[in-house]
């Protein structure tokens, strides 16, 4: 089995990956009931799925001292969390996933970037670059098989554009056979922060240079989906065709709903699309794809690895059987601008190439048929 471990960075970095923990719980408690995950109270899981299969992901700290009367007592997320600022990840901490995490995945300042990429790049990743090299080399001895690295970060802010990008020499540098993918969200035109447009400038640099896959998700367009899904849900066309929990932009379900954020739909949104590119690595499919095929694949020059994504249904039926007419509407809907996560229209361009990832009971035949 193949291992990826996820890195954090920034405030934004940090609360997409929070959601993305979450909904990975949740996939997995709805998918395996028989065993109880002690530290959320919430979540169930398969002995068999937890061993082999979620190993890509998450590790356990001491063998079978884990499972204990058909419970898995200890969870944790493979993941390094920074923030040069404590809030976000303290928050995280005194959350209901704080179990998932452990003290030793963190490294916070109190100060801040100030939304400089300089102060992020250059001063505090020259301060913390030991650091950070030393707990990612700890992850991967735990990794019978280091697939990728996934890099969250934001490229408006200090730290998520300067220590986020300054991240991606490092692993270069020390892990330079291990994929690196990097999801990337990036500013609105209306942002307030006046620095971001100079951030996302001198961040794009250093994509370019040191990433092997970038995901780029923009503010604007996740604004756009959210008001969609909303006044698709609320106009009482679909009525109670559409399972609420199902939305993408929907907390429902989730262990802290009820405090949910302005930002927490757009997360949603950028969490899912982690959630669906890690899917065939942490679910069993006898069509399943190697992450490391999607770059492979789609990225026919090494500085053009800048992917357009795009999500379709943004919402599922009451109903699961997908009928053939609705699979014909989600593939015009994939090509569609209003489903992507970044603003531009690539029918007015040229496709160097295409991937298409389809999660579901789906017949082979409507595939070829809509490929073709």
């Amino acid at each position: 089995m193949t291992q990826s471990v996820v890195i954090q960075v920034g405030q934004c970095g940090n609360q997409v990956g929070c959601r993305f923990w979450d909904l990975a719980l949740r996939e997995h408690a709805a998918v395996n009931k028989e065993i109880i995950f002690i530290p959320l109270h919430l979540w169930s899981f398969s002995i068999t799925l937890f061993i082999n299969l979620i190993s890509d992901l998450y590790r356990t700290d001491g063998g079978d001292a884990d499972i204990c009367r058909g419970k898995i007592c200890s969870l944790k997320a493979r993941a390094l969390l920074i923030d040069m600022e404590e809030g976000v990840v303290n928050e995280i901490l005194q959350g209901p996933l704080r179990d998932v995490f452990d003290s030793k995945q963190l490294i916070t300042d109190v100060s801040g970037s100030g939304n400089n990429w300089a102060v992020g790049h250059k001063v505090y990743g020259c301060q913390y670059r030991e650091q950070i090299v030393e707990k990612l080399r700890k992850m991967a001895e735990q990794c019978d098989c280091l697939q990728c690295f996934f890099v969250i970060h934001s490229m408006g802010g200090g730290t998520g554009s300067g220590l986020g990008t300054f991240l991606l020499k490092v692993l270069e540098d020390e892990f330079p056979e291990v994929y690196r993918f990097v999801t990337s969200v990036f500013p609105s035109r209306e942002d307030d922060v006046v620095t971001s447009p100079y951030n996302s400038v001198l961040a794009m640099k250093e994509l370019s240079d040191h990433a092997d896959c970038v995901l780029p998700v923009e503010n604007e367009s996740l604004f756009d989906i959210v008001s969609k899904i909303n006044q698709m849900t609320n106009s009482g066309k679909l009525g109670s065709a559409i399972k609420q929990t199902s939305l993408l932009t929907s907390s429902l379900g989730a262990v802290n709903h009820n405090r949910e954020k302005p930002f927490d739909a757009m997360n949603n949104i950028v969490a899912n699309l982690l959630l669906n590119l890690t899917s065939s690595a942490r679910f069993e499919g006898s069509l399943n794809m190697d992450l490391n095929e999607i770059s492979m694949n789609l990225v026919p020059f090494p500085r053009l690895h800048y992917l357009v994504s795009s999500l379709t249904p943004l919402y599922t039926l009451a109903d699961v059987n997908v009928p053939p007419r609705r699979l014909d509407q989600m593939f015009s809907d994939a090509f569609s601008k209003d489903h992507q996560l970044l603003q531009a229209d690539p029918k007015h361009s040229l496709y160097l190439a295409c991937a298409l990832l389809v999660r579901g009971n789906v017949q082979v035949s409507d595939l070829r048929r809509n490929i073709e």
